[in-house]
């Protein structure tokens, strides 16, 4: 008989390296298992498993919860509705303002500004580029800045 007790071991490969897990420990996370140093964050590169006991993902990243949080979640109010944004929706940003996807509208048509349009920030309000202001603004004209508009994908 070939075998013994010891060959019904069954070995873990962790989904970071591939390898076997032969350490003492290891971390079973998103369905699979990781040595400890292989389950990093996707932005910060700190191992997960020395940082706390939870650990997230989201559009294929694995992130600390900071990361997490700075990424996708506590976006805190819309600038244009002043309502909340619920942590797990997409959001449009401009000049370091957070928006609902519906509330990124230009501020003189209304029309809703979608991922490839160009668009005017100016004096804190969006505008298309059918409907920018050319007018002069406190005695100068304004400096309009063409903006290619990206949905914020939020990449490290």
């Amino acid at each position: 008989q070939n075998g013994g007790p010891c060959s019904t071991l069954s070995w873990k490969r962790c989904a970071g390296c591939g390898g076997k897990i032969a350490d003492r420990f290891l971390l079973y996370a998103m369905d699979s298992y990781w040595h400890s140093r292989c389950l990093k964050c996707s932005c910060c590169q700190a191992q997960l498993g020395e940082i706390g006991t939870s650990c997230y993902t989201k559009s294929g990243m694995i992130l600390c919860r900071n990361d997490y949080i700075r990424l996708f979640g506590n976006s805190g109010a819309c600038s244009a509705c002043g309502q909340s944004i619920p942590a797990s929706e997409l959001v449009m940003r401009a000049q370091g303002n957070v928006y609902h996807l519906k509330c990124f509208t230009c501020s003189t048509c209304r029309n809703r500004l979608v991922p490839g349009d160009r668009f005017h920030y100016i004096n804190g309000s969006l505008f298309c580029e059918h409907d920018r202001p050319t007018a002069l603004i406190n005695g100068h004209l304004n400096s309009l800045q063409s903006n290619p508009l990206l949905p914020d994908q939020k990449v490290c």
